[in-house]
Order: structure tokens, then C-alpha cells, then sequence
């Protein structure tokens, strides 16, 4: 995509810190309303420099986080998840977040708890920007007193650390704070730059000496804020380039959101971190064109997905009672990152005796989403096997364990009644790596009593199988999938699965041993996890036994 400049709007920002910022709107960027691109340059010292303003009262754009499951650069990210323009996130090691990531209804990844110092370990409050439930931002520090939504909690100042403090801290106690409730969405990073339309870099608050992030030196940033009309500013300065641009210090970075309106403003990965995308296509000029694992993006108002409202969610830790450790040689993980108030537990890979078993027993007949939650590391196996004893049999998923760690990492759609015999079970029979981990499983239907909406016809006694076309057909946001079994067919498990156009699994609807007769199901437009999906061509494919016949259906919007 090329990027034109346009005089539209002139602006001259005169800061205390260097000349002034020459500031040209960028036109033909291809970018909706509600959505502006401005890029600044200065001639001493040299600065090259770019925002986003986003217009959160607009119908039709808003600002999500998106979370990968392996690095990439901005550009490269912004076009896998469809979003129209991008900053970087927060602060990562490896492959790995080490700062909040939070979709609506879900935490993909939290700030770091504490750090280490010489030798010391500082528990600590790190900085959120969030858009609320009524869809008004907020910069706060918080702390994950665990890994759910209940467990964010906002402070009204960091903790008193000062530059080198030489003494840790008590960690944040839910008594000093308030629940985050209203929390939809947010990206984590550190310090603060702006609070009360002021200057307020909570750099020693946030124990970010000893971090290679420098507090006054010239360097690549990334910073979000937002203004009293509900515009969110999305910033990047280009640095370590001297015949290009050298970059800014975290003051004149707070100066500068507070010159273009922002009242709240936060730091975000610089550095080598730094850049700016729109659609698949960088704006800025990267130091060093660094993979990340996040970014703040901008997209159309319906991709946030906001999801149903699960009707059931079931977590269960190696903590609980419905965990039990099978054979001996478990032990706690020492690596952050793990689900609750209980460590992640390794054990060496083994010949599949050593097990960890989470009995389910599920409140209703559903089908449930399985999710696991593990610890990443290096050491950890790449083929850890995860068996799932659910409603119509076992199937056996091997995940990587190396990668992809404090997250929920989906497993599948399985049915289950609430037996005794439904399990999740971690075993020890991997073959790549050293350790396997046990942390946390969770289980989440989004309908027990009509979502599906699977209504039985026995009137007749057919003697084939048939799928008929969804009606209607395009359909938004609801369509019904009419199908008929034969005589016998109850023998055998029938499903009933949608894909999208690349062959991809978006939903699971049916996977149950049903009645000869003509059945019908309700698709919503969700996938598995309850996200809308887009406009497009669909397909959905019923199997039974030998049988097997494949339809389209028009998803728009």
C-alpha cells in the first residue's frame, strides 16, 4: 500500500525538549472514517515521527490487542489478523508476552508480577491501557492476582520504588485495590507516561532501571494515550538512526502525548520494537524490524468479537481436588506464567505411567470447549499428549509446550454428560523435549438449552441419509441446517462441522449419536470460542459412518 502526504491539516507542536514538530495529516493511506494518520518530522534533533488517531465515538472503527501464537513483525500481523493498521505491544522474551493482553471476556497474557534485581526479587505494578464495557479508555497500574478477568486488579499508584532501591516491597494485596470489572479489552506495558493531563513517568515506580529501557536517552518508542473526546493516540518515533531520526526520551515522549490531547498516556516495547503498520505495509522506518508476539490495532467496530456470555466455564488447576498426579516425580515449576495461585508441576518424559488426570464432571450435557494452560519453555516437550475421555469416545491432542505458554490454548469441541469417566489426562509419553507440564485445563459451552438448537422429527422412518441446502441462504446472523438419517444411523456418532473457505474447522456444531429421522441445527455465525466470524463462503459437512456430503452457505454481513 503506498502512502501519500498531504497538507490537509498543518500542525506546529512547540516542546520545551527541541525544535518543533512539523506535523502532515497522510492521505491515500486507504484508512475509514474515524481513523487519521498524521507524521511529524523535526530537523534538530532529528526526529521522524507518526500517530494514529482513532475516533472511539465513531459507528464503524475501535482498538483491539491481538496476541500470536509466534512472532512476527507488525505488518506481517496486521495482515494475518485482518486488522487495518497496527503499533506494537508490550515487552516479550522469546515468544512469550510479558505484558497484559486481554480480549473481551479473556486474558491472553499478563504483566510480569515481579522482577529480578541483584539478586532480589521486586514484586511490582505495571501500567494497562483498557477500554471499558461503556467504551471509555483508561491508562491504570494493575496487577493479575491470577489469570481470569476476576483477578485484575487497578491501584491508584504504583508502588514507591525509587531509582536502584536497594528493598523489595510487599507484594499487592485485592484489599489495597479495586476489581477491574469494567475491563473489556487492554494491552500492558510500562511505565506510565501521562496521568491528569501531566507529565508522570513512573519509571523507578515500575522498576524499569535495569531493564535496558533507558528513561531520558534518545530512542525508538511506542506509546498509547487517549484524549477527553474518547480519541486514542497510537505513537511511534523512529530512532538509533542518525540520518533518519534519533529518537526521543520517555519525558518528551510524555510531553508529546500530552501536547497532541492525551490525558492518560502509557509506554509501550521501543527500541528495536518500534513500528507502525497499515494493512501489510510499515509507515515508519524500524531500527530493526524486530518480530513481536503482540500489537494494538485498529480495526472495524465488528472485529472485536465480542463473545456470547459462556452458560457454563469450569476451570479446574492441579491445585484442585479433581486433579490427581499419577506415579511419582512431580514437581513445581520455578517459571512465572502458570494459572492461579498453584505452580505449573513438570515431570521428565516417561513410557505414559505418569499422569495427570482432571475429571471433568461437567454440570449439564453439552458440548464444551477444551482448553490447556501450561508453562512455555525451551526444555519443555513439543508432543506432550493431552487425552480427552469425553461423551463419545477418547481422542489423544499433543501440544507443544515449548511455545504458547500462559495462554489458553484451544484443544477442541468435545461432548460430555458429566460421567465419571470423562477426563482430561496429561501423560508423560511424549518423545521430544524433557519435560512435560501440568498447570490448568478449562471447559466452556456457550449453549446448554438451545444455541444449538437440535430439534428431533420422528415422524418418518427414512431410509437415507440427506442434507439439505441451510435456509436461508445468505444468511445473517442465523441459519438452520436441515438433515435427515436413516434407520441404523444411531448406531454410529453423526457430526456436523462448518469450515471456512481455506478448509479450516470455525465450529463443531453436533458430534452426538442421534434417532433416525430429519434433524435440524442452528448456526449462529460463532466459531467455537463464540467470536463472530466474517462475511464469506462457508461450508458444513455431515458424516456418519460411511456417509459424508459437503454444502455451502453465504455468511454476509
Amino acid at each position: 500500500m503506498r502512502i501519500f502526504s498531504g497538507l490537509l491539516i498543518f500542525l506546529i507542536i512547540t516542546l520545551g525538549f527541541a525544535q518543533e514538530i512539523t506535523w502532515n495529516e497522510q492521505t491515500g493511506t486507504g484508512l475509514p472514517s474515524g481513523v487519521r494518520l498524521f507524521k511529524g518530522s523535526r530537523a534538530t534533533p532529528k526526529l521522524n515521527i507518526l500517530y494514529l488517531d482513532v475516533d472511539l465515538n465513531s459507528e464503524t472503527v475501535a482498538v483491539r490487542p491481538y496476541i500470536s501464537s509466534s512472532v512476527a513483525t507488525a505488518p506481517v500481523l496486521t495482515e494475518q489478523f485482518g486488522a487495518l493498521a497496527a503499533v506494537n505491544g508490550g515487552f516479550f522474551g522469546g515468544s512469550n508476552s510479558l505484558s497484559s493482553t486481554i480480549y473481551p471476556g479473556e486474558v491472553k497474557s499478563i504483566n510480569v508480577k515481579a522482577v529480578t534485581r541483584d539478586g532480589k526479587t521486586y514484586p511490582l505494578l505495571r501500567s494497562l491501557f483498557s477500554i471499558g464495557k461503556s467504551g471509555n479508555p483508561s491508562v491504570d497500574w494493575i496487577y493479575h492476582f491470577d489469570n481470569s478477568m476476576a483477578g485484575i486488579y487497578r491501584f491508584d499508584q504504583p508502588l514507591a520504588y525509587t531509582n536502584l532501591d536497594p528493598t523489595p516491597k510487599p507484594a499487592p494485596q485485592r484489599t489495597d485495590g479495586q476489581a477491574a470489572e469494567d475491563v473489556l479489552l487492554g494491552i500492558g506495558g510500562a511505565p506510565t507516561l501521562v496521568k491528569n493531563s501531566q507529565v508522570q513517568v513512573t519509571y523507578n515506580e515500575e522498576i524499569m532501571w535495569g531493564s535496558g529501557v533507558g528513561y531520558d536517552t534518545r530512542d525508538p518508542r511506542t506509546a498509547v494515550g487517549y484524549t477527553s473526546g474518547n480519541h486514542v493516540i497510537m505513537l511511534v518515533a523512529d530512532g538509533r538512526q542518525p540520518a533518519v531520526s534519533e529518537g526521543v526520551g520517555l519525558p518528551e515522549l510524555a510531553q508529546i502525548m500530552i501536547d497532541l490531547g492525551c490525558v492518560e498516556a502509557m509506554n509501550l516495547d521501543g527500541g528495536g520494537s518500534t513500528q507502525m503498520a497499515v494493512g501489510d505495509q510499515y509507515v515508519n522506518s524500524p531500527s530493526e524490524y524486530r518480530s513481536v508476539p503482540t500489537i494494538l490495532a485498529v480495526v472495524y467496530k465488528d472485529s472485536l468479537n465480542l463473545p456470547q456470555e459462556p452458560q457454563l466455564e469450569k476451570v479446574i488447576d492441579t491445585g484442585d481436588a479433581e486433579c490427581q498426579l499419577i506415579g511419582d516425580g512431580w514437581f513445581p515449576t520455578a517459571n512465572e506464567g502458570y494459572w492461579g495461585e498453584t505452580a505449573a508441576l513438570l515431570h521428565t518424559k516417561g513410557s505414559g505411567t505418569t499422569l495427570a488426570e482432571f475429571t471433568v464432571h461437567v454440570e449439564a450435557r453439552a458440548a464444551y470447549q477444551v482448553f490447556g494452560w501450561w508453562v512455555a519453555a525451551n526444555n519443555r516437550c513439543t508432543d506432550t499428549p493431552v487425552i480427552i475421555h469425553h461423551h463419545n469416545g477418547v481422542d489423544t491432542v499433543r501440544v507443544n509446550q515449548a511455545a504458547n505458554g500462559s495462554t489458553w490454548v484451544p484443544l477442541g469441541e468435545y461432548l460430555f454428560s458429566g460421567s465419571d469417566e470423562e477426563k482430561v489426562i496429561i501423560s508423560d509419553a511424549a518423545t521430544s523435549g524433557t519435560y512435560v507440564v501440568a498447570d490448568a485445563i478449562r471447559l466452556v459451552t456457550y449453549d446448554t438449552s438451545g444455541t444449538l438448537s437440535i430439534h428431533n422429527e420422528t415422524i418418518a422412518r427414512p431410509s437415507r441419509y440427506d442434507l439439505e441446502q441451510n435456509y436461508p441462504n445468505p444468511f445473517n446472523p442465523q441459519t438452520e441446517i436441515r438433515f435427515e438419517l436413516p434407520v441404523g444411523a444411531e448406531k454410529y456418532t453423526t457430526r456436523l462441522d462448518i469450515y471456512n473457505a481455506l478448509g479450516q474447522r470455525v465450529r463443531a456444531l453436533l458430534a452426538d449419536r442421534l434417532s433416525a429421522g430429519m434433524h435440524q441445527v442452528q448456526w449462529d455465525g460463532r466459531d467455537s470460542n463464540g467470536v463472530r466470524q466474517s462475511s464469506g463462503i462457508y461450508l458444513y459437512c455431515l458424516r456418519n459412518h460411511t456417509y459424508q456430503q459437503t454444502r455451502k452457505m453465504i455468511l454476509m454481513k
